[in-house]
């Protein structure tokens, strides 16, 4: 202090004779000097640096790519004494490359690699001893880690799995041995690359975890945490999250249960550099919400964003943190660290002390890194073992699946079952994103079987050991209402709890006993036979030679129209294609995730089979097929699992080496017993017969109505003489109004003779009494004044090497979806009190009836040829690449998804939008024809199937008919439905 005070008094009376005295501008620029020099020396004399040596790798760093394995931090382990810019530095070691190193709780040992072996050296120098087994030229061995039971962590390649985007080979997983060596087992099980463990203070180990199972790839290099025999393995930040996009060298800030500190990257563009940033996982683990402060940045929020070279242009850069403390008392825990740090573009790296306050003192400069005080350091808590070696399952007990956000707000019940998959691995040298499915995951599925869901929502039950599985929650046909977009994995003996489906961490389960808990745990049903690689031509051909090939059978048609071929691959001669040509003439028809769907929490069934066209013609009455419950079971396990085609990787176009699947069965089974039969050749089954489906009925004939269908000028005359004004504004806030056209009283005909079987009967349907109906569907800007946390969020884009979260559909003006039926009645709810009038969904007769404005063609805008080209928002030519050609031909509407209202010419009473944009939830319980008002006034107030009316965007014309229908369950929301509002102009609601 009295340093301080002494430079401040000269500085104030350098500048009391600035203009006075022109020595006084020379001696403050000389006084610069020394303000900067005591500044380093008073901040290097902080006592978190009181020890004597420091632990340094020199000749570096450098570092492998975002996608590769072990670093090279240099060539000399060395020591630093005392630890001040002019200590000296002496060498205890030199190889020809040092990847890592890791101090022993005693400080007196130090664990490294070369790049294929962990080694390990007593401080000063001596007793340098080969530690991991030297297994073969393939098996690299690095990032080695003291563990506080006397064992070792470390990454080793032996799982002989490649990097899926670019097929680079070594792909690390965590592993453990004891001190001497031996006893190695595998603990992670994971896809791609496992980086950096280290011990937390509670005793369990964080890592970096890279995982891509349908998910984008450049934003999911997350911290984990486990037990260290493997057990309880479970996120620790970042998971769903774009940013940050990657976090390396994470370790605890000493003291705090739950702080770390660690460097945040992107990936392309730089390598295992970037910013340093301290977590607490207590505040949050979704993007920037547990973050502490990016140093520096004292004071500055940090605003998550979503770039693929994330650190690009960010300086300074930042590598192998350390976190710094007075031993005992923790002083100065959180905001002191040691760094390498390469502060420009064109500065050296050196190794510097950064704290909280944005200040940056450099200590050495020159090629060093991975600084580590020299000194004993207490030893965290000793975990139990929980794992059983002489197992070869684990067990999983769920407290509640409805818990979570997973599948918020699906009444109990829904769920029946959970359908249990793995995933199996490529090999090295695959790159190709296509070789396991098209446009769909990127690795081979393997179906288990089902386990049952009981009725609270628990389930008990067992799983194989040392197997990624995911989970798919079932409803009563089979259906998955959300999919696990990643994996977990069960030591042998574990038991495995979780609360509910995508729940937080720190949820706590219910008090009472879930019935699960009262049972013996289950075992896997089976899956129509033994578990195996999910094949498209074993388990979906089949479905189709039976059902379909009969008429799908590529032959040419008298009308000339072009039907999907869904022959199976053995019945076109001479094919050499990557896929079979009725699974490239199916899957168009099938909405999934894909590669990289938006990687934020997708909205419950999501991807659901029935929101893909497919399902949607069988349900409706197809040319009569029907399906039995084994092969709809079939179809939904193929579109749940991500429509996969190959059965194991030899199935693919990109089949590995058969060397190299021996070298992974031999490891499997001597580092984690497991009996791999992944590759094991399967037979195909015969071609089924087809069996013709029943004749179709007749169909009914039309029905009559005197009087209709009006012309345009008499349906705008029966508007103007209905009594009440044509158009009634709702003000909902500020300048935010809704606008509503009056529907006139009348009869019509309902449903369409020529349409799907649910659309007719017809029948001559009176709508009596006058109401109003939204101009417009609900925009996303009216819904967030009832409901500021609704997302319609983004839809999905395809292929790989997405840098976004897809295409916007939550703009202001666009219209609300992603809502359920439950949601919209609440809406109205809401809107009729603040409207003061009574507001709710229009039935289907009404929807109907307003669609048509009198008018008896298809579309209220035509038929045929005598249609507009551009008369509203459906699957068109510019959605072609996005939706695999299933468009409607030479139609061009200028959209691709949904739009704000008001660029098509409304129908003759005004109203918008009614054919495509987005479906519009109804009123009405979804049932038979011909349409009974009675039915209406029965109609529960809850639950049930309720009607979707007027097609979307990715529909095309005939699925957008005026008497076209489709239904969803109430508690569903849907990616491409919305609604639209009626008022009754004659009630009044007290506010």
């Amino acid at each position: 202090l009295a340093r301080t005070a002494a430079l401040q008094k000269q500085m104030d009376g350098l500048l009391a004779r600035i203009g006075s005295d022109a020595s006084a501008l020379a001696g403050l620029l000389s006084l610069r000097d020394a303000v900067t020099t005591a500044g380093r020396e008073i901040l290097l004399a902080n006592p978190v640096l009181d020890f004597q040596k420091l632990l340094l790798i020199r000749g570096g760093p450098g570092f492998s790519s975002n996608w590769g394995g072990m670093n090279r931090l240099g060539n000399e382990l060395v020591v630093l004494s005392p630890v001040r810019p002019d200590g000296e530095i002496k060498t205890i070691h030199k190889a020809g490359g040092i990847g890592d190193s890791k101090l022993s709780f005693d400080g007196k040992r130090v664990l490294f690699s070369d790049g294929r072996r962990i080694q390990e050296i007593n401080v000063d120098g001596t007793g340098l001893r080969h530690i991991s087994p030297e297994l073969e030229e393939h098996v690299y061995h690095y990032d080695p880690c003291y563990l506080p039971n006397g064992k070792i962590v470390f990454v080793s390649t032996a799982c002989e799995q490649a990097v899926p985007c670019t097929g680079g080979w070594h792909v690390g997983n965590l592993h453990v041995m004891d001190a001497d060596g031996r006893n190695e087992r595998r603990l992670t099980y994971d896809q791609d690359h496992d980086w950096n463990p280290s011990v937390l203070n509670s005793g369990r180990v964080i890592y970096t975890r890279w995982e891509y199972t349908d998910t984008p790839h450049y934003f999911s290099r997350l911290l984990f945490h486990m037990n260290p025999d493997g057990t309880e393995q479970m996120e620790y930040y970042g998971s769903g999250s774009y940013w940050p996009n990657a976090m390396y060298w994470a370790k605890p800030i000493p003291g705090h249960p739950t702080k770390t500190v660690c460097v945040v990257s992107g990936h392309h563009g730089v390598a295992r550099m970037g910013e340093l940033i301290i977590l607490d996982p207590a505040r949050g683990r979704h993007e920037a919400d547990g973050v502490v402060q990016r140093i520096p940045g004292r004071g500055r929020k940090v605003e998550p964003v979503i770039v693929d070279g994330l650190v690009m242009d960010e300086w300074p850069r930042f590598a192998t943190p350390y976190p710094l403390a007075e031993p005992g008392t923790h002083r100065g825990a959180g905001k002191y660290f040691l760094a390498a740090v390469k502060m420009t573009p064109h500065s050296p790296w050196g190794l510097y002390l950064v704290d909280v306050f944005d200040n940056m003192t450099p200590l050495l400069m020159g090629g060093y890194s991975n600084p580590i005080p020299l000194r004993p350091r207490p030893r965290p808590p000793v975990i139990p073992s929980k794992v059983d070696l002489a197992r070869k399952d684990a067990v999983v007990y769920m407290v509640d699946v409805y818990e979570g956000a997973g599948i918020k707000g699906f009444p109990r019940g829904t769920v029946k079952a959970l359908r249990i998959g793995s995933h199996h691995y490529r090999y090295g040298g695959n790159g190709d994103t296509r070789a396991a499915s098209y446009e769909g995951g990127w690795d081979v599925k393997t179906i288990l079987g089902t386990v049952p869901v009981h009725a609270d929502g628990s389930a008990y039950f067992r799983i194989p050991a040392n197997t990624p599985i995911f989970l798919q929650p079932l409803d009563a046909e089979g259906k998955a209402q959300q999919t696990m977009r990643s994996w977990f994995v069960g030591m042998p003996g574990e038991v495995v709890s979780c609360v509910g489906c995508h729940e937080q961490q720190n949820s706590v389960p219910p008090n009472s006993l879930p019935l699960a808990a009262l049972r013996d745990p289950a075992a896997i049903t089976p899956w129509h036979g033994p578990a195996r690689g999910f094949s498209f031509d074993r388990e979906v051909q089949p479905v189709l030679d039976r059902r379909c090939a009969g008429c799908h059978d590529g032959q040419p048609r008298k009308d000339g129209r072009q039907l999907p071929d869904f022959r199976a691959k053995r019945r076109h001669k001479d094919f050499k294609g990557n896929y079979s040509p009725a699974y490239m003439a199916l899957h168009p028809f099938v909405r999934r995730a894909g590669y990289e769907a938006d990687y934020h929490m997708p909205a419950p069934a999501e991807w659901g089979a029935e929101t893909g066209v497919l399902v949607q013609m069988l349900k409706k009455g197809h040319h009569n097929v029907r399906l039995t419950a084994e092969e709809w079971g079939r179809l939904y396990a193929w579109i749940d699992f991500n429509v996969p085609y190959a059965a194991n990787w030899g199935e693919s176009h990109r089949p590995p080496d058969p060397e190299q699947v021996a070298r992974r069965v031999k490891y499997k089974k001597l580092l984690a017993n497991i009996d791999d039969r992944d590759e094991e050749p399967l037979p195909l089954p015969p071609v089924a017969k087809f069996e013709a489906p029943a004749p179709e009925s007749a169909r009914p004939a039309p029905a009559k109505l005197d009087g209709w269908p009006l012309a345009a000028e008499q349906a705008q005359a029966a508007q103007k003489d209905a009594g009440s004004p044509r158009e009634l504004v709702l003000k909902l806030s500020g300048d935010v109004t809704m606008n509503c056209a009056l529907i006139p009283a009348g009869r019509f005909v309902m449903g369409d003779v020529a349409g799907f079987p649910d659309e007719y009967p017809e029948a001559v349907v009176a709508i009596g009494r006058p109401f109003y109906l939204g101009q417009f569907e609900v925009t996303n800007d009216q819904y967030a004044l009832y409901d500021s946390k609704h997302d319609s969020a983004y839809m999905d884009a395809r292929g790989k090497d997405r840098f976004t979260r897809g295409y916007p559909v939550n703009e202001p003006k666009q219209p609300v979806i992603r809502v359920s039926w439950h949601q919209a009645m609440a809406f109205c709810k809401w809107l009729s009190r603040r409207s003061g009038h009574d507001c709710t969904l229009p039935t289907e007769a009404e929807w109907e009836h307003a669609c048509r404005a009198g008018t008896a063609t298809p579309w209220a805008f035509g038929s045929g040829k005598s249609r507009p080209n551009n008369a509203a928002n459906f699957s068109d030519g510019s959605l072609s690449s996005w939706n695999w050609g299933r468009v409607e031909p030479n139609y061009h509407d200028g959209a691709r998804f949904s739009i704000p209202g008001g660029r098509y010419k409304p129908n003759a009473w005004g109203l918008h939008d009614m054919h495509g944009n987005v479906a519009e939830w109804t009123r009405s319980v979804y049932r038979p024809y011909p349409y009974s008002a009675a039915t209406e006034d029965g109609a529960p107030a809850r639950g049930g199937l309720r009607v979707v009316r007027g097609g979307s965007w990715n529909d095309t014309l005939r699925f957008g008919r005026s008497a076209s229908r489709w239904r969803y369950p109430a508690h569903q929301p849907v990616y491409n439905v919305g609604f639209r509002v009626l008022v009754r102009p004659s009630r009044v609601v007290r506010r």
